[in-house]
């Protein structure tokens, strides 16, 4: 490596997204910096769930103008997102309306009607996804069902991470690691089952072929290069998926590894080589999803620090806010407190008051009930270490490997407490970090796809020398 080369990773989530600058440097350093931060906004008319697309699209031109006026010469530009949803591109390439937001709650029947024409099984058999109502499938149907105009017109679907690619260069791809999460993708053979579109009386031919990540899209549109005043630069299809971004960030030495992409949401599972899809599978409702170089991210959705962030509102409103490092002070105080629940109990999806919630249910079942906000956060603590546990005994069942250590990434990879407790709960080591998992994952893809790395092993090697993290050994 001769010269620095620069990245910008685009990383929306589901609430913000930032622009990430990454450098690599001619003595082998990597470094990276936050260059502009905006809101990815849901726009709620007539009933229905939009994003704000066009405003996430003028967030990326306004971070291309800052790096411009830093007098930075980008490689090039990564975008990953969340899955499922997607917008409509009409045949002279016009964009049909706003994209619809998977919380919309327009697919609460949507699975059972789809059912009816395509068998749960048969749905899982080809598509190895769990069923969730905010799948692109049963986003389709419910489209169609309304008669939504947009859909009725399409000529083509464009995922979002594609649908902002794009936006940036008038070229159209479908990559294949958010492809993967639309119940849509037949697992085995890595292409769209059309037929079921068909089927549910949705013209088939709007899905595109699917491409490998690390695709190259194509330039930036010349107006929008000179408007920011930098080079038309290459757009590459990166781990379109934020997960899929993740995951390649985890700085494993081989393949004997589980993972924990812990946030408001955990996402725990193993990197295989091939889907797993069985009846066993099915009937535990794990998910099979593409990573990078073609490889399945199986794993199972679990509800993570969701309960604490909604138990934090509650208390608030009661006047009584405190630190993350105070929470975990707090719960050292009362590590012992004896009672857990079900995290993926769906009476914990939304409720009104989480407090009051957990605190029902401990009641329900003959425990001890928190009665301090120091019992409370214990409880939640235990009671996913536990059920961290029990999806990793059940993921041993189905790894065509010994898994000998457990990687945290993500924002709940700095709770030093949780990962501590998480080791000791396992009897396994945990290692955690680094916690910007997903943009990293995002420039790593784009310096492969510029020749600096060849494989994904290499890519965590180098995570791994440049990144902190932290081995916490079951004590």
């Amino acid at each position: 490596m001769t010269d620095n080369h620069n990245f910008l990773a685009f990383d929306c989530g589901a609430t913000s997204g930032r622009a990430i600058l990454a450098t690599f440097q001619s003595d082998g350093n990597f470094e990276m910096r936050e260059i502009h931060r905006f809101p990815d906004r849901i726009l709620k008319f007539d009933g229905k769930w939009y994003w704000d697309i066009y405003g996430m699209f003028q967030s990326f031109r306004e971070a291309l103008k800052k790096v411009a006026d830093e007098g930075i010469k980008i490689d090039s530009i990564g975008i990953d997102t969340w899955g499922v949803d997607f917008g409509l591109v009409a045949g002279d390439g016009t964009l049909l309306g706003l994209p619809r937001c998977y919380r919309d709650p327009y697919t609460m029947e949507a699975p059972e009607e789809v059912f009816k024409v395509i068998t749960h099984a048969e749905l899982y058999g080809k598509t190895g996804i769990q069923i969730l109502n905010f799948n692109s499938i049963f986003q389709l149907h419910s489209q169609h069902k309304e008669g939504f105009a947009p859909l009725e017109h399409a000529s083509e679907l464009l995922f979002m991470p594609d649908l902002l690619s794009y936006l940036l260069t008038g070229e159209k791809v479908c990559e294949y690691t958010d492809a993967s999460t639309s119940g849509l993708m037949n697992q085995t053979e890595r292409q769209f089952e059309k037929e079921f579109l068909a089927r549910l009386g949705v013209d088939p031919d709007i899905l595109r072929p699917i491409v490998p990540s690390g695709t190259r899209v194509g330039l930036l549109r010349r107006e929008i290069a000179e408007e920011a005043g930098m080079a038309q630069v290459p757009v590459i299809a990166v781990a379109g998926h934020d997960t899929a971004s993740a995951i390649a960030a985890v700085p494993a030495e081989d393949a004997n590894f589980a993972y924990l992409s812990s946030g408001t949401w955990s996402l725990m599972g193993i990197e295989t080589p091939a889907p797993i899809i069985n009846e066993e599978s099915e009937k535990l409702n794990f998910t099979n999803e593409g990573g990078i170089e073609g490889t399945t991210r199986f794993l199972k959705n679990i509800t993570g620090m969701w309960l604490l962030e909604q138990s934090r509102k509650a208390w608030a409103a009661e006047g009584r806010t405190y630190s993350y490092a105070e929470m975990e002070a707090m719960a050292r105080e009362a590590i012992d407190f004896p009672s857990t629940i079900n995290p993926d109990d769906p009476r914990f999806a939304a409720p009104a008051d989480m407090d009051a919630e957990i605190k029902a249910a401990c009641r329900e079942s003959g425990q001890q009930v928190p009665v301090t906000d120091g019992e409370m956060i214990s409880c939640i603590y235990h009671s996913l270490a536990g059920r961290y546990k029990e999806v990793l005994d059940m993921l041993r069942r189905f790894a065509p490997f010994k898994i000998e250590k457990l990687h945290v990434i993500g924002g709940g990879s700095a709770n030093g407490f949780m990962n501590q407790l998480t080791a000791d709960t396992l009897g396994m080591p945990v290692v955690a970090g680094p916690m910007e998992a997903t943009a990293i994952g995002n420039v790593m893809m784009q310096a492969k796809a510029a020749g600096l790395v060849k494989d994904r092993w290499e890519m965590r090697r180098l995570i791994a020398e440049t990144f902190k993290v932290k081995t916490y050994n079951p004590s």
